[in-house]
């Protein structure tokens, strides 16, 4: 716990068993409560990793995407009691090490939301991004923040933390089940009014570390202008998309959800 918070580090998984082991040994766990792994059934070893390291360990009987999978982290750390929750990929591109200072940030309680940035201070090319996803990056931040009015530095990052109160007040049920859902999910925390703060993290590109073909990353870069202009069309009040309608539904905390025994 930290200020009486209690923390639970969620980890969507899918054949990270290259990395896991490595990625929990930074979590500093004198502060973070529970940890949490979802692997999207994967066809590597992850979940039996997972296992052994005493990680509480969430299986899907089929792969669903990363949206979906995010959506059963979620569900698990809100039936955990979390006040804050830390999404950590274990694919060992994000450094762990920055995560009590991410859960500091909404701990006492000056933002909803953190965000690990890897634009800031030039660490993401320094880290290996490749130059064509850095400069979609800049781009799609751009247009963004002129449809959000906000002045984020980057949208597309996967390391995060929220609020409970974020998980319990956006409808997430609604977001998509591939990785739009991480921008979607951005827009509607700015939608419903929670502050998002910053910052600058490392990153780390190397062949174990999970990516995106250019294929889906021109479908998700579509995916974020289609976001942008829906958010800014329903903040005009003009028209408002699935996601931002007033009856979208929320995460429905007492679903079920199948865990592996440890």
């Amino acid at each position: 716990m930290i200020n009486n918070k209690k923390v639970v580090v969620i980890m969507p998984a899918y054949n990270a068993e290259k990395t896991l082991e490595k990625t929990f040994s930074e979590i500093y766990r004198k502060i973070v409560d529970t940890v949490i792994l979802v692997d999207d059934n994967s066809v590597d070893n992850t979940k039996e990793i997972a296992k052994k390291l005493g990680i509480t360990t969430i299986v899907h009987k089929n792969n669903l995407g990363y949206g979906a999978n995010q959506k059963s982290c979620y569900i698990a750390a809100l039936k955990e009691k979390a006040d804050i929750v830390v999404m950590l990929h274990p694919d060992y591109q994000y450094t762990p090490k920055l995560i009590p200072a991410m859960v500091s940030m909404i701990a006492f309680g000056e933002y909803d939301a953190a965000i690990a940035s890897r634009m800031l201070t030039g660490s993401a090319l320094i880290g290996g991004m490749p130059i064509y996803k850095y400069i979609s990056n800049k781009f799609l931040t751009f247009f963004q923040n002129i449809f959000c009015g906000k002045l984020l530095s980057e949208y597309h990052s996967g390391f995060r933390a929220f609020s409970s109160d974020i998980l319990k007040t956006l409808p997430l049920a609604e977001c998509d089940n591939d990785f739009i859902f991480d921008n979607q999910m951005l827009a509607l925390t700015f939608y419903y009014g929670f502050k998002i703060g910053e910052i600058s993290c490392p990153t780390k590109y190397f062949p174990d570390a999970s990516s995106i073909n250019l294929r889906r990353s021109i479908k998700y870069g579509l995916g974020v202008l289609v976001v942008s202009v829906q958010y800014f069309l329903a903040n005009l009040g003009v028209y408002k998309s699935k996601i931002f309608s007033n009856n979208a539904k929320k995460l429905d905390e007492n679903a079920q959800l199948e865990y592996y025994s440890l």
